[in-house]
């Protein structure tokens, strides 16, 4: 390719991506429009629930060129307005994304908490419609909460902003593993399928190797997987273990963390991070493991179907009432 003129088609792609942005901002605009239209139509009792459906039937009738306007689908503008037509925090966000992705996220999400979560990901992760779908399917709010309440006291106290960069647990239905399984059958999986590991991840992860190699004296040692974190600035160890936590388990991973550290970390970077991926772990042993470490560590657990939604969603509302409690 003429390097001459890379400039320019970077100039044509940006202003393409610049014009697909304003039209989805406007088409936002039209549909939070119609929806604040009709719903103050039906408050002030001057339109029935009926007259949806004879919209509808009347955009057909005359404007037949004009798409998007089922009964349904005016529903849904309707339904777009009143959810966050009191939430002027998240009414910008709306106009960010796409109205594919808007639907998904106020028909299934509960809460403002969780609304604002998805739309703030979604413009940060580019999710596409299945992206998003897997994603509230996974618990990923849930477990986002709750992983950032669990980091230990090294990883807290750190300089980095690690708020929804990890969680307390990883979901991996997308492997198929069997039962029993190794760690060999865990890690080819992860690195067969990146991708969809990403994803679950987030896409500010890039994957740097597997088994990456150390050396320290005459020995050689082999980190499992090997990332670097955008956002952090910072390399993240994952050592897999495809049993229960132990708390020796830590003990390699504060050991290449330190070898990172002194040997593959650049000057502009900031210390390592290690996470140790287990297959079931004991909340009150990870805290006592992890209580007096002074590497930025944490331990996370494996699953390898979707999680029980209802059960995340009672932890999260006990850990809130815990904090509500303590202030």
């Amino acid at each position: 390719m003429d390097n001459r003129f890379t400039d320019i088609i970077q100039l044509i792609k940006q202003s393409r991506t610049n014009a697909i942005k304003a039209v989805n901002a406007e088409l936002i605009n039209l549909y939070w429009n119609i929806g604040a239209y009709i719903s103050k139509k039906i408050e002030q009792s001057e339109w029935g629930d009926s007259v949806v459906t004879e919209l509808a039937s009347f955009i057909q009738t005359n404007e037949p060129d004009i798409k998007g306007f089922s009964d349904k689908n005016i529903w849904r503008m309707k339904q777009f307005y009143e959810t966050y037509k009191d939430f002027p925090k998240l009414s910008p966000l709306v106009r960010e994304i796409s109205w594919t992705n808007n639907l998904l996220i106020f028909s299934r999400c509960k809460t403002n908490e969780e609304m604002e979560f998805y739309l703030k990901l979604v413009k940060q992760e580019s999710y596409s419609k299945r992206e998003l779908d897997r994603q509230i399917s996974a618990s990923f709010f849930e477990r986002t909460m709750l992983g950032n309440s669990k980091l230990s006291p090294a990883v807290r106290e750190s300089n980095n902003d690690l708020s929804n960069t990890f969680k307390d647990s990883y979901v991996f239905e997308f492997l198929n593993l069997p039962e029993p399984h190794s760690e060999s059958d865990l890690q080819h999986g992860l690195v067969r399928l990146m991708k969809k590991f990403i994803l679950e991840l987030g896409k500010d992860f890039l994957f740097i190797g597997e088994e990456y190699k150390l050396q320290v004296g005459n020995s050689d040692f082999y980190i499992d997987l090997l990332f670097y974190h955008r956002g952090l600035q910072c390399l993240v160890a994952f050592e897999l273990k495809a049993d229960k936590f132990k708390p020796d388990h830590l003990g390699q991973l504060n050991f290449y963390l330190e070898a990172l550290d002194r040997d593959v970390r650049k000057p502009n970077e900031n210390p390592s991070i290690g996470v140790l991926l287990c297959k079931d772990k004991d909340s009150e042993v990870v805290e006592y493991a992890l209580g007096r470490s002074l590497s930025p560590t944490m331990v996370s657990e494996y699953k390898t179907q979707l999680p029980d939604k209802r059960l995340l969603k009672q932890k999260l509302h006990e850990l809130f009432d815990n904090e509500v409690k303590k202030k």
